[in-house]
């Protein structure tokens, strides 16, 4: 299997199977608790949009802006408009790392790896999908072996300190020949067996 594609190729098929999911949340679904302890369905639908946003900042090697979460469920008024936003947001950042030069050199206020930064946009964008899939009853989203498996070499790499800030909870037990995603979710503090009612993760 190819395992060398370069994170935008992997970001435009983490985005392809994201669209889809925020198009289809209900907005009677939008007060509904999700595997991340810290939000409800509207809460980490406005996150992952400030994170598809800000890391095309991070990409382009500017200033991002995680200080406060903008609304976005909310200014996009009652039609929904945030779903088509989410939409095109995505593609900019698939494009955003897609530029020459945006997984190279550092990034961040921390002048971290481009390319670690650029995995992180990654997790957020497959993680979140699934989170909100399964927090709006909707099947669970495939994620491909090569994202699966770029993400569990760098989730591996950023734990400790992930852990340590707060970023990512404790390791959670799987099953007996649990998927490579169960595995990956469960790297990073979530029940990959979550269900509407049950146990949270915490944040990531």
């Amino acid at each position: 299997m190819d395992t060398t594609k370069k994170v935008s190729e992997l970001l435009a098929l983490a985005a392809a199977r994201a669209v889809p999911v925020v198009r289809a949340i209900p907005d009677d679904r939008l007060g509904d608790p999700t595997p991340c302890a810290d939000y409800d369905v509207r809460a980490l639908v406005n996150h992952l949009l400030q994170v598809v946003v800000q890391f095309q900042e991070l990409a382009a090697k500017r200033d991002s802006d995680f200080s406060a979460t903008p609304d976005y469920v909310g200014e996009e008024g009652a039609d929904g408009g945030w779903r088509e936003r989410f939409a095109v947001e995505a593609g900019r950042l698939v494009d955003a790392w897609g530029e020459p030069g945006a997984d190279e050199g550092t990034t961040g206020a921390m002048d971290m790896p481009a390319g670690t930064v650029g995995c992180m946009a990654l997790l957020d964008l497959t993680v979140h999908a699934w989170d909100l899939a399964r927090a709006t009853g909707q099947e669970p989203v495939a994620v491909d072996e090569r994202v699966v498996l770029r993400l569990t070499e760098a989730v591996e790499g950023m734990a400790p300190m992930a852990r340590k800030m707060g970023v990512f909870g404790e390791p959670v037990a799987v099953r007996e020949g649990a998927s490579g995603v169960e595995r990956l979710l469960a790297a990073t503090g979530r029940d990959p067996y979550w269900g509407p009612g049950g146990a949270a993760s915490r944040r990531e």
